[in-house]
């Protein structure tokens, strides 16, 4: 997709500045209240309607007009043109894991496609949300979640977001109607309120049928104890940011604005949502969106807490407001200078045809004491910093061949029509597997310091393109950057890396592992302030290659995928990590051995992609 945007990248530097823009305050709308319940399991093995065709009835990067279903309507990709990096991946691997304190499957594919008796689509890439404290440790992926203790036990699970959220089954597979369509959860347990947050964007329907009637909204679950397998109360965000329901007109094509790739963080006093806006029903990327919303008032339960949003895409802004995403506390750290502030980071490689950037922006939302009684002088500012260059990574990375029993039926003559419904297709062996752009994964706050990562292009031994990950430890209050430097392997691809820190800071970054040796892996590596990042440590080696549906043109387009963000949270001197990885594999035949499919219940007839959640002791 080649989309047309709408700010302009200035390329000059410029001193740290608060923006004069003012706020616009926003309705925060109280909804219910809910408990997580687990849902049954079960359901058809595969339907004629195993995606939403709202959502992904088509890949607006791939301009095929083959896949199933509608017209697509969501367009949310800005990457531009590739471009290649001198660095070339040098990073050891770990012989042993002596900090690895445990770790145990999170949810799966089989998971999300037939939690609530199989009312749920098939869907990838997964999108990984985690959050620990209190004794829990809580993740959410696509449209699932599930509570454990901390030794593992699953506590609830698995819970389709939609009956968590109170809303109807995401397809009612008896009557063909359809709920409300989420995606791209996470979670923050606040260590200051004893609050668990957790966030999804929500898209309307017109009644029950699959079209999307342009209004959507954050869902905002906040537990009302410290025990998050509790009550919660729901609040409900309208982003559609086109004057109504109390939204600013941001103007964007089609009628309606997308609250996209949603992300959470918190200072002292208020929980920050950003969101990437993008136009719902047309072309256009308008800014990210940031989102203060009062955390007293959520944690206690009030009916209406404040809101002030500030919009990056206003001409005020000189940076290009892109996945600036918000700051999460460790253990209740909090910068308590200018009234309170919180710190986000975002990256700009994605806007330059090359690719290439050496500079990350450092944004401030400051006086956020207000928000309760003055919210709209809360003040935005943000600055250039200057990094080591990094790139957009090349989107494709090998895997190491295995067994993959649906790229295999596609290729067997007879297979695919018999037992898929589809034309048989042959692919390489192995298929090839994504890899993220450049944009800024989960940013952390510990120690008076700003912790960051984002992917960016390397060079593999063999002189193939790869994907390693640039870390960034930073003192926001100086703009300077502590360390800074690039965790890559000579022989394989790190991807999706989330670092998260302890109060001490001490830090790990979290990360999937993927070569033409290793099938895709749960990883991570330590990072400190002073030393940057440690040894590759493998904390669950995939099972088999990633065999999922993204990529094949008769059901999601050309463009496979693999992951949105991975997850980290810090609990005391542990670190939990979730990453994508493969739990599973198994022969063709097993795959069509009853029922259908699921290969003893590891996958589904569409994926195999898992999540692996990890005890680090720091």
């Amino acid at each position: 997709m080649k989309t047309r945007l709408l700010i302009a990248v200035m390329g000059m530097a410029f001193a740290t500045c608060a923006l004069g823009a003012t706020p616009t305050t926003l309705k925060l709308q109280k909804g219910g209240t809910t408990v997580p319940t687990t849902t049954p399991v079960g359901g058809a093995p595969l339907t004629t309607l195993e995606q939403d065709p709202a959502m992904t009835a088509g890949d607006a990067d791939s301009g095929d007009g083959d896949e199933l279903g509608a017209q697509p309507v969501v367009n949310r990709s800005i990457a531009r043109g590739h471009a290649g990096s001198n660095r070339i991946g040098n990073a050891r691997r770990a012989k042993s894991n002596p900090q690895l304190l445990g770790g145990f499957d999170g949810l799966n594919f089989h998971d999300q496609r037939y939690a609530n008796g199989g009312n749920q689509f098939s869907v990838e890439p997964p999108d990984q949300g985690l959050c620990a404290g209190n004794g829990f440790v809580m993740e959410s992926v696509n449209d699932v979640l599930a509570i454990y203790d901390g030794s593992g036990n699953e506590l609830v699970g698995p819970v389709d977001l939609n009956t968590f959220y109170g809303y109807p089954a995401a397809i009612n597979r008896t009557t063909g109607a359809y709920g409300p369509s989420i995606t791209d959860p996470s979670c923050y347990y606040d260590a200051g309120t004893q609050r668990w947050f957790q966030v999804v964007l929500t898209l309307d329907r017109i009644g029950t049928t699959s079209s999307l009637a342009g209004t959507n909204h954050l869902d905002i679950a906040v537990s009302q104890t410290a025990n998050p397998t509790g009550a919660w109360n729901i609040y409900h965000l309208p982003v559609q940011n086109n004057g109504t329901q109390g939204t600013p007109d941001h103007g964007c094509t089609g009628g309606f604005c997308l609250g996209d790739y949603p992300h959470i963080g918190a200072d002292a006093h208020a929980i920050f949502l950003t969101t990437n806006e993008f136009a719902l029903f047309g072309s256009g990327f308008y800014g990210a969106q940031i989102y203060a919303i009062s955390k007293q008032a959520l944690a206690s339960g009030a009916a209406s807490p404040n809101v002030v949003l500030f919009n990056g895409g206003d001409p005020s802004v000189p940076a290009p407001a892109f996945t600036v995403w918000p700051a999460i506390s460790s253990g209740g750290q909090y910068v308590d200078t200018l009234g309170g502030t919180e710190y986000l980071l975002s990256s700009d490689a994605v806007f330059y045809d090359s690719g290439i950037s050496n500079t990350i922006w450092l944004w401030s939302v400051s006086n956020t004491q207000a928000i309760d009684t003055a919210p709209t002088t809360l003040v935005l500012g943000v600055s250039p910093l200057t990094v080591q260059t990094y790139a957009v990574p090349s989107s494709l990375a090998q895997q190491k061949p295995g067994s993959a029993p649906l790229r295999d039926c596609f290729a067997l003559a007879g297979c695919a029509p018999t037992y898929l419904g589809y034309p048989n297709i042959v692919y390489p062996t192995p298929r090839p597997m994504a890899v993220n752009d450049s944009r800024m994964q989960q940013v952390s706050y510990a120690n008076g310091k700003l912790w960051g990562t984002l992917d960016t292009d390397v060079l593999l031994a063999n002189g193939s393109h790869g994907s390693g990950i640039n870390y960034f430890v930073i003192n926001p209050k100086s703009g300077g950057v502590s360390v800074n430097g690039t965790l890559a392997l000579p022989d394989a691809n790190l991807t999706y890396g989330a670092a998260a820190v302890t109060q001490s800071g001490r830090g790990v970054i979290a990360f999937t592992v993927v070569g033409p040796n290793d099938h895709p892996s749960a990883g991570y590596a330590s990072l400190d302030a002073k030393l940057g990042a440690g040894d590759v440590h493998v904390a669950a080696a995939g099972a088999g290659p990633w065999d999922g549906f993204t990529g094949i043109p008769y059901l999601a387009g050309d463009r496979p995928r693999w992951g949105d963000y991975g997850a980290a949270a810090a609990d005391g001197n542990t670190i939990w990590t979730a990453s994508e990885y493969i739990a599973q594999t198994c022969t063709l035949a097993e795959y069509l051995t009853a029922p259908l499919f699921q290969c003893g219940g590891t996958r589904a007839a569409l994926g195999n992609w898992a999540t692996r959640i990890s005890a680090i002791g720091l």
